[in-house]
């Protein structure tokens, strides 16, 4: 998969916020948290200039956060591992972090697989609360 990575626009803002997912996954639709900090997104767009997901990139030296999301269309159709390198290398190149976490709902299963195959591994795990779905516990996982 050939991605483009570049800061998301307003307009791109927008368009994510209208994203939804099916249950359970539901928990990642676009306008469930309002976003902050919008020069951590990055829009990722195929090579026809289509948009097919995003990244958030959280500098915490020497370290990052990263998070990403996938168009709903797209998920289940084998792209999330070659999407998420395309986010990793992007993200080791432009911040050059000593070691890159993710975290992410324990229920996403689907994730979690992609995220191994990378090379990640669940460090610890955490609750978050959240007004529409209440505690919802969370696995940080790390490169290896």
């Amino acid at each position: 998969m050939q991605v483009s990575i570049e800061s998301a626009s307003e307009e791109t803002q927008r368009v994510l916020a209208t994203w939804r997912y099916p249950p359970p996954h539901d928990f990642y639709d676009g306008d469930v948290d309002p976003v902050r900090n919008p020069e951590r997104y990055f829009e990722a767009r195929d090579d026809e200039g289509e948009l097919i997901g995003f990244y958030y990139f959280e500098p915490k030296p020497p370290d990052l956060d990263y998070g990403l999301g996938l168009r709903p269309d797209l998920v289940g159709r084998g792209l999330g591992l070659d999407f998420f390198l395309a986010g990793l290398a992007f993200a080791r190149e432009r911040y050059r972090p000593k070691r890159v976490f993710l975290h992410v709902a324990e229920f996403n299963e689907r994730a979690r697989r992609v995220y191994e195959r990378a090379g990640f591994r669940v460090v610890s795990s955490h609750m978050r609360r959240f007004e529409r779905f209440g505690e919802v516990p969370f696995l940080t996982m790390a490169d290896t």
